[in-house]
């Protein structure tokens, strides 16, 4: 029995190192301050025992509580907002953050002698010392958006709970004081100068002086730590860049028929040492996302994934890849992502596309309405398109641009009909008059195919218009040096393809239903019908990513990426001059 007892509490001592260590890991230190902040607010928030404010007060001016209470307040924010950067391991983020802390011991004993609160601030003021060495992530580049959002934010919340403090404190000003006088004399307040409101007596006019102060210093300082972040980190493709990428896509571009889009003009780059490969991604939010495979030899993408992934972790970024292939998706399992799969996308195999059969009817039926409609079908070159040819299409396009944003990221080039991207395919319908009706747009996937890029039509033109471009695209491929096309990509097609099926599981068929209410809001269901109706070779995509916890992360920064959720158009203003 003792031996039993000996052998558990072993064990509970050896779990106590392991305990220690999680406990000082960026996780959980950005967790632990962020419950510090609000301790902290509660705390501030809460009323004081009178008798702790007596000792206080006998030893300091009865102004000093009260100041130490907003600085308390302020300082807990700060903490709250502190934390997700910490999470990132952000070094600065840990320096202030420590600073910080430091201060809360301090506001805790002098605001109403709060011990428990302040042994609480010392005990995580000893962890972030401890916990130096796990934070070594830079701070993020400087940002215009997010200086602004600073701008906007940071002041009036400061003027909120200034003017809070004294709408809550009405006895210590005289009869007669307005909402809009304490909203004045807190805006004022902050930047220093006097205000309108008249106080009962001086010390109370001391107090509210020092308050202020010392939420306008705090917003200062805010402020100062935005502004100031270093200038650097991930730029847009230059001219040089993009000379180095389209001589990689020219020799190992038919590995990926996503390849192309790496030149969205919104992409950033990093090569291998070697410059034999290269990975191509954006900074969204806190996450590194990259898309489709790295670009160039594949004996040197761990190079090129190796030097993406440090960037990311030095910057305290989440790295992610969408829309990976399977060779990428094994390549960058190699270095420690975990893939999940997205869908499939459809490939059309042009030497053995035919309208014949029963399972092109479809297809067949929609080509001969479209004919008997007038429309023709026609299929360019982007370099052999004149510049007024160029700007009816242009024009076209954004006429038939379903909304006002333009969606897409990793199968998206974001531009069209542009001189750099002459290889680029255009197929366009036209009616009998010769007006446009419909087009398709396709970038080059290596020397024998073509990636679909953008589809629009008139929404007023026949049913079936898709299907006949489509079909004539075929037609004219050979002409074209093409033979095979890569299609939309239809997300979760696995799940449509068996859920219907003789003996689906019931998770399977609960899947099944799930996407099929999702399909009223978005085109997940149709996209698949689309594509199948083809009878295409359905190739995998994946999502990779590095630990399963990051998933709602990665999955709101693949969403802002590809338009799906759009920020406020003064946000992408910002963003555009960054």
């Amino acid at each position: 029995m003792q031996a039993r007892l000996v052998r558990r509490r072993s064990a509970r001592c050896a779990n106590l190192p392991c305990v220690w260590t999680s406990l000082r890991t960026p996780k959980w230190i950005g967790r632990l301050v962020g419950l510090l902040g609000l301790l902290t607010v509660i705390s501030a928030l809460s009323p004081e025992f009178g008798d702790r404010v007596r000792y206080v007060t006998d030893v300091l001016p009865r102004a000093f509580p009260a100041a130490a209470t907003a600085g308390a307040v302020a300082v807990g924010i700060l903490l709250i907002a502190l934390s997700r950067a910490l999470r990132r391991g952000k070094f600065r983020a840990w320096l202030v953050a420590t600073v910080l802390t430091a201060i809360t011991v301090l506001l805790h004993l002098v605001k109403g002698l709060d011990v428990e609160e302040a042994i609480v601030s010392t005990a995580m003021l000893a962890l972030l010392v401890s916990s130096r060495r796990n934070f070594t992530a830079r701070p993020d580049p400087r940002s215009l958006a997010q200086l602004g959002l600073a701008l906007l934010v940071a002041p009036p919340l400061a003027t909120l709970v200034g003017y809070l403090s004294l709408r809550l404190d009405p006895d210590s000003q005289r009869a007669g004081t307005t909402e809009l006088q304490r909203l004045a004399q807190s805006v004022m307040g902050l930047a220093g100068f006097p205000g309108p409101v008249r106080f009962a007596d001086a010390s109370d006019g001391l107090t509210s002086q020092l308050t202020l102060a010392v939420l306008g210093g705090t917003t200062l300082l805010v402020l100062l730590l935005v502004a100031m972040r270093p200038a650097g980190g991930p730029t847009p493709i230059d001219d040089e860049q993009d000379a180095r990428l389209r001589a990689l896509l020219d020799r190992w571009g038919h590995l990926d028929s996503l390849g192309y889009f790496a030149l969205r003009d919104d992409r950033s780059v990093i090569f291998s040492k070697s410059g034999k490969a290269a990975v191509t991604y954006r900074v969204v939010g806190a996450v590194s996302l990259a898309a489709g495979d790295p670009i160039g030899d594949p004996e040197a993408w761990p190079g090129a994934i190796d030097a993406w992934l440090d960037e990311a972790r030095s910057y305290g970024w989440t790295p992610a890849a969408l829309g990976a292939s399977e060779r990428g998706a094994r390549a960058l399992h190699r270095v420690g992502l975990d893939a999940l799969e997205l869908g499939d996308e459809a490939i059309v195999h042009v030497p053995e596309f035919s309208l014949e059969g029963r399972s092109m009817r479809v297809v067949r039926q929609a080509v001969s309405r479209c004919a008997r409609a007038g429309l023709v079908v026609s299929c360019h070159r982007v370099r052999d398109l004149d510049e007024s040819a160029v700007a009816e299409l242009q024009h076209r396009a954004e006429e038939w641009r379903d909304g006002a944003v333009e969606r897409g990221f990793t199968m998206a080039l974001g531009r069209f009909c542009r001189p750099e991207d002459g290889e680029s395919v255009v197929v366009v319908a036209r009616d009998a008059e010769g007006q446009p009706r419909g087009l398709l747009n396709l970038v080059p996937w290596g020397s024998r195919g073509l990636s679909l890029d953008l589809m629009r039509r008139d929404r007023s033109t026949e049913n079936g218009i898709v299907e006949h471009m489509v079909a004539a695209l075929a037609c004219e491929a050979p002409r074209l040096g093409v033979d095979q096309i890569s299609l939309n990509f239809a997300v979760l097609r696995s799940v449509f393809a068996r859920g219907e099926q003789l003996g689906a599981g019931p998770v399977l068929r609960l899947w099944h239903s799930v996407l099929l209410g999702l399909s009223r809001f978005w085109q997940i269901e149709s996209l698949y019908r689309a594509n199948l109706k083809y009878q295409p070779e359905w190739r995998p995509r994946f999502l990779s990513f590095e630990d399963a916890g990051d998933l709602a992360r990665v999955a709101t920064a693949a969403l802002r990426a590809e338009a799906f959720l759009v920020a406020p158009e003064w946000v992408g203003r910002l963003r555009r001059h960054r």
